[in-house]
């Protein structure tokens, strides 16, 4: 009888384990999610039933696209609620000098981040840019 319980114990033991590690793999955060305003390329940010694609296109024309999910109304909104952009106001709306951790001012370096979407200049600002689901938002230096 006490080689069954010493079984039934190791059988035990196994089985809370692995229930430990699954429990905690699901409860972690976020995968990729930022929390100091960067973040990798397929990273999944945010929490909403919007989607959209943000790519960020830096000095050295290395790419990162990462995949954002919110339930803001504008553009601006979603990625200043991650920590993705930052910025001063200004009498247009946000002026964007930081994304995904680069910072970059027109009047210091002579470059700055240019916004598109789906592929095209945008003529709104990030902040005045509503959030549609399935586009694509990029900010490039130049």
């Amino acid at each position: 009888m006490k080689k069954n319980s010493r079984f039934l114990s190791l059988i035990l033991c196994v089985v809370l384990v692995a229930a430990m590690a699954l429990t905690t793999v699901g409860c972690g955060k976020k995968e990729n999610a930022t929390t100091d305003g960067t973040f990798v390329s397929g990273a999944t940010l945010g929490d909403g039933a919007t989607t959209f694609t943000l790519e960020v296109v830096d000095q050295e024309a290395n790419t990162v696209t990462a995949t954002v999910k919110t339930d803001e109304e504008t553009v601006g909104a979603a990625l200043l609620e991650l920590g993705v952009i930052a910025g001063e106001d200004s009498e247009y709306g946000l002026y964007v000098k930081t994304v995904n951790g680069i910072t970059l001012d027109y009047d210091t370096d002579g470059k700055y981040w240019a916004f598109y979407i789906d592929g095209e200049y945008a003529m709104t600002g990030v902040d005045s840019t509503d959030v549609v689901d399935g586009s694509t938002y990029k900010f490039a230096a130049e």
